[in-house]
């Protein structure tokens, strides 16, 4: 598994590269994209599905909105000076990132070691052992997403709710403006 977060992650790095150093913003859009779909997949990885739908779901919305943004658009290349200087600083970034990152692989713990055995204070501990008693729910998730962690939950459902709105807006605008110009074509 550490194989396959590892090329994710390595993955998503070649992407933000790509999305810095392109000169078509699509391009430079459609690699940001990808950055966010593979953290996702990488977030799954890591046992955090709510999160990664979360990150799905913004990150669909945030292409939208950006691809609706950079559409039509013909940006002249920056100087060659400051492109130069750029990639200085986006390898350099790069590069402290991957020392922190290869730092904190040899951090974890063995692949499979169980939470509990870790960290007896763990909230996991007190969701397995009293959820049940507490909340009266038999499923141990249910109990922690509208039990234990209510407000979090809500929390993601608003952010997924206001993306959807945002691209909704953004769309019924760009219908209105498209079926002014038609009418106004037609008198």
């Amino acid at each position: 598994m550490i194989e396959i977060l590892t090329a994710l992650i390595l993955l998503s790095i070649i992407a933000a590269i790509v999305a810095l150093e392109t000169d078509d913003l699509l391009h430079a859009v459609i690699a940001l994209g990808a950055v966010g779909f593979l953290l996702a997949i990488a977030f799954v990885f890591l046992a955090a599905p709510d999160i990664a739908i979360v990150q799905i779901g913004v990150e669909v919305i945030s292409l939208v909105i950006l691809v609706r943004a950079t559409s039509g658009r013909n940006d002249a290349p920056a100087n060659p000076r400051r492109r130069h200087l750029g990639k200085v600083i986006a390898v350099t970034l790069v590069g402290v990132i991957g020392l922190f990152g290869v730092r904190s692989f040899t951090q974890f713990p063995e692949f499979g070691s169980p939470v509990m055995d870790r960290f007896a204070d763990a909230p996991s501990v007190t969701y397995l052992l009293e959820g049940l008693f507490q909340t009266g729910a038999p499923n141990i998730v249910t109990a922690v997403l509208l039990d234990f962690r209510a407000y979090d939950t809500l929390g993601e459902a608003t952010v997924l709710f206001c993306a959807v709105l945002g691209a909704l807006a953004i769309l019924r605008r760009k219908a209105r403006v498209s079926n002014d110009k038609e009418e106004d074509g037609i008198k």
